[in-house]
């Protein structure tokens, strides 16, 4: 099989997923709603982008058309009461399409959970998920995961985040569960060797249960993390209700609210390998064990090599969000400020594309805070993500509570603000070159108020955005009169 179909391909395991094909020497195709946030992916150019929604039957036909196997990468983590009849159409429609366009096999990521126990909303889910798919009469290999260890996962995260964050902490009963956590890289090799898995071997519907080499708890986990960074912690166990749990985990991870309450729900599921089928099917793969797999994410990190994160899948406060073309329109309110410069685009465009994560918004570093702490307590994501790279971005990153919406290199820069707002927000910075030799430097505050709140909200926040905006514009020439600080780190 070498034409390969990758849906999820903007997400933490797919955008890892598509440079291991391509080292493989596949042939990749990829379905996104949004090529752009694809901007800044090293394989970019070496891949082919169909842009559709897998909602969508007419689209999932034009994608798979001459492709061998497909790659359903798709799941909801969100806290959208109808995520279930979400997850099931999405299944059907994927399925038809295969089975129409003649697919050989669909690969599918599941989550692993003994079905015989309570389920999770999530992980019951997903197991259905994976049933929805076989029936279309497709071969499927279903693979179910445990708690996926590598930079940038949103268990990685939230583990780090937590031991990380204090000496000594409550924490919950459900910290003794057990389970089996697997390096991401395991799960990419997995991934890719199911392709090239004798058909002999692959029945209608195939289960492969994956995990790493070590059985813990969630409390050994912690432990491990701490001794590997040489930190000592005390926790204390009680039993901590889950909405309590969640609001602890938005508060002190990166993690938001309705996330970490889809997290918890299947911690309380012990996620252990049942059967030997991964063993059999896959002699060849190794899985790592858990010190391995911690010290692997913890390298990527300090090298800022952090290649996808759990933010890439765009899961927010705002849900799914399309991106808009920005004009001056019935209903958009904007703040402008131009400022002329004979600085170079570069230099300046460096500046910008640096903002937010560990180096701050360089004018008035508190009050931003302020704002992520004040989003923090109606439920937004705040300001804990950070930055995935403390100099690169890409579309599609997550940067504090925004999103990289458009990126052109030494010209354009627009984030969309993920912060919970009356209506609809954007920051955008452009740089314009003027004779002689000049350039012109743009920044701009749209704001698309939902009603009266949203009016209000921008007319009592309108002086603040004033003093801010005005002295982050002048911040960001002086910044670019001088060398770049080494030594950053990134924040997720």
């Amino acid at each position: 099989m070498k034409r390969i179909l990758v849906t999820g391909g903007t997400g933490y395991i797919g955008g890892r997923l598509v440079s291991r094909l391509l080292q493989a020497g596949y042939q990749v195709r990829l379905l996104v709603r949004n090529p752009t946030r694809l901007q800044g992916r090293p394989w970019l150019t070496q891949v082919e982008v169909i842009e559709g929604d897998a909602m969508n039957g007419t689209d999932l036909a034009t994608a798979m058309q001459g492709m061998e196997a497909a790659y359903y990468l798709i799941h909801s983590m969100s806290s959208r009461e109808d995520f279930e009849s979400r997850d099931r159409l999405n299944a059907r429609n994927f399925g038809e399409a295969a089975c129409a366009a003649g697919i050989k096999r669909i690969i599918y990521l599941g989550g692993l959970g003994n079905p015989d126990h309570d389920l999770s909303p999530h992980l019951r889910s997903r197991h259905e998920v994976g049933e929805l798919l076989a029936a279309s009469g497709v071969p499927l290999i279903e693979f179910r995961s445990a708690v996926i260890i590598g930079s940038g996962s949103a268990a990685f995260e939230m583990l780090r985040y937590t031991v990380e964050g204090l000496p000594a902490s409550l924490c919950p009963l459900w910290v003794d569960t057990r389970l089996q956590p697997i390096s991401v890289r395991d799960v990419l090799d997995y991934l890719v060797a199911a392709l090239d898995l004798p058909a002999d071997k692959v029945k209608p519907h195939t289960i492969v249960e994956i995990g790493g080499a070590d059985i813990l708890t969630y409390h050994d986990m912690m432990h491990g993390y701490a001794r590997a960074r040489g930190l000592k912690r005390f926790w204390v166990k009680v039993p901590l209700p889950l909405k309590l749990c969640a609001t602890w985990l938005h508060w002190t991870t990166p993690i938001s609210a309705p996330l970490a309450r889809n997290l918890i729900e299947g911690l309380r599921n012990e996620v252990i390998v049942r059967d030997e089928s991964a063993r059999k099917l896959f002699p060849g793969i190794r899985p790592r064990d858990y010190a391995t797999s911690l010290e692997r994410a913890l390298a990527r990190i300090t090298a800022d090599q952090v290649e996808t994160t759990w933010s890439d899948s765009q899961v927010s406060a705002t849900g799914d969000a399309i991106p808009v073309t920005l004009t001056t329109r019935e209903g958009l309110l904007l703040e402008q400020r131009q400022h002329l410069t004979d600085l170079p685009a570069a230099s300046v465009f460096r500046v910008i594309t640096s903002l937010g994560g560990r180096r701050g918004w360089l004018f008035l570093n508190w009050v931003w805070w302020a704002r992520g702490v004040i989003d923090r307590l109606f439920g937004g994501v705040g300001f804990r993500r950070g930055r995935r790279h403390p100099k690169d971005l890409r579309v599609g990153d997550a940067l504090d509570f925004w999103r990289v919406e458009a990126l052109e290199h030494d010209h354009l820069l627009r984030l969309r603000a993920e912060m919970k707002v009356p209506g609809k927000a954007w920051l955008q910075f452009e740089l314009i070159p003027m004779p002689p030799g000049r350039l012109l430097v743009t920044q701009t505050a749209f704001f698309e108020p939902k009603g009266m709140p949203g009016l209000l909200y921008w007319y009592v926040l309108y002086p603040i955005h004033g003093f801010i905006f005005s002295g982050m514009i002048r911040s960001i020439l002086q910044a670019a009169t001088k060398p770049f600080p080494n030594g950053q780190e990134s924040n997720g």
